[in-house]
Parts: C-alpha cells; structure tokens; sequence
C-alpha cells in the first residue's frame, strides 16, 4: 500500500448470500488527509462498499487495505484494533436512545480506553463545542432536532480523534441549514483532525463543494474518478446525467415496460 493511500482497494468483488453480485472487480486508492465522496444512485453499491471498508463485510475476492492493515480475514481482536483508529456517522445518526447527549459521545472513549472520568468528560465536552452543543449535553435524543442529532453523531465520531472517518448518507432528511451546518463542519473538522474522511451520498452540490476527490458509481462499478472539476466538467455521460440532474441519460426515468401505445391498444382491445 503506499504511503499516500489511507484506503487502497484492489481487484475487489462482492456480492451477498443471495448470489446477486454487487461489487464488480473495483480497484481504487484514497489519498490521506482528503475527504472523499462515493457518489452513485439507491443500489449501486457505494454503502456496501463502505461496508467492507469498516470491515463489516468480506470481499469475495480481491483485498482492501485500510490504514496500512488488510482488512481481509481480520479476527475479533485485530478488526477491534483497527476500529480504534476509524469513526462512523450512520445514517440518521444512531444514537443510543436509552442515553444522554454526553452518554452518547463518551460511549466510545469508555469502550475503547481506560481514560479517567474526569479526562472523559473534558473530551466530550470539547467535542460537543466543536459541534455547537455542550450545551445540549444533557438531553436525550428524543429531545433534539434531526440536525442536533446528527451533529451530536458527528460528535460520537471524532470522539477518538479517528484517523478515517466514514459517513453514510449523513445528510439525508436534513433541512437546508442542518444540511449546510453539517457539511461546513465535515470539511471543518476533516482538517482540523488531519484525518481522511469518506462520505457515501448521492447529494451531489454539497458533496461537490466540500470534497477533494470524487468517485462515482453505477451497478457495482466505478465509472469515473477524479477532482470536483473534473466531474462538473466530465463526458462520461453517467457522470454527467448525475452532476446536472439530467432526466435523459444512461440512468432511465421509465421502468422497462412496453410500447405505451401497445398497452393501451391492448387495453382498449379488452375494454
């Protein structure tokens, strides 16, 4: 793996239990420090990409790489050991209903260190400020917003001032403001930590305007790579159809179906 390449993904194919294939022989590197965008639309398999990435999935074939570490055949202790080193934002959040804003954000710092108390509590509470809300420390998630509680997810994170970050779909069902706030502090707190940041979306201005690199997606493969740029100007016409919302394209609005005059012929003809 180089130096320069927090990701490195070679050769890699994957499909689930039920046989349908999803990942088809995918090769890519994702250069540290840098936020990345995996674009693509509903199914491509961007999210089972990050997936595997954390280490939640296998690759049928082909490796993957993840901070110098082949994520590969990885047991219990090892895959732990790397996960240290990552953080996650899931969709919708995730929080853990049951506890606090502070609970929430510690969770992590006491699962994974033997930090006193007293060290903890200063580490949450300088997360929750980089987010905008130590105050908040003390309600619950059925107390916040949505943009609250994904800024508090964000917050969850970093906790461990991770070296990857992986977000997955983080700014769906946001309003605009949450929206432009959470993507404002992804880039934000990206280079603050000197960490390297994937975010899977399929929101493309946003993605566009706070990413370093760009890949994008379809039907299990990768179609086309490079810097913002280079994607709001590419003649890939996927690419293309996806950064300009283009109805017509290789994306088809219209479900297979027949002629439409045919159907309703053949329904006037029963009729």
């Amino acid at each position: 793996m180089t130096d320069s390449a927090a990701v490195e993904i070679e050769r890699l194919s994957f499909g689930y239990d039920s046989g349908r294939p999803v990942l088809h022989d995918i090769s890519l590197a994702m250069p540290r420090g840098k936020v990345i965008g995996i674009m693509g639309q509903s199914g491509c398999g961007k999210t089972t990409l990050l997936r595997i990435i954390g280490g939640a999935r296998q690759p049928d074939s082909g490796t993957a790489r993840v901070l110098g570490t082949l994520v590969n055949g990885l047991d219990g202790d090892a895959l732990y050991a790397l996960r240290r080193r990552m953080g996650m934002l899931f969709q919708f959040g995730a929080l853990f209903t049951d506890m606090s804003v502070y609970d929430n954000v510690a969770f992590p710092l006491r699962e994974h260190t033997d930090l006193p108390d007293e060290l903890i509590r200063d580490l949450v509470l300088m997360k929750l400020e980089a987010v905008g809300l130590r105050g908040a420390s003390r309600l619950t998630p059925a107390e916040l917003s949505g943009g609250m509680a994904r800024r508090v997810a964000l917050a969850r994170a970093i906790a461990l001032d991770p070296q990857l970050i992986l977000y997955d779909e983080p700014f769906t069902a946001l309003d605009p403001i949450s929206f432009a706030i959470i993507a404002r502090l992804i880039r934000r707190l990206n280079d603050a930590l000197g960490a390297t940041s994937v975010i899977v979306s399929h929101d493309v201005k946003e993605c566009l305007d706070i990413v370093d690199y760009m890949v994008f997606m379809t039907a299990g493969r990768i179609v086309a790579e490079g810097a913002p740029e280079a994607m709001r100007g590419s003649s890939e016409p996927f690419v293309s159809q996806f950064v300009h919302g283009q109805s017509d394209g290789p994306i088809p609005f219209h479900y297979p179906a027949p002629a439409y005059g045919d159907d309703l012929a053949v329904g006037a003809a029963h009729g």
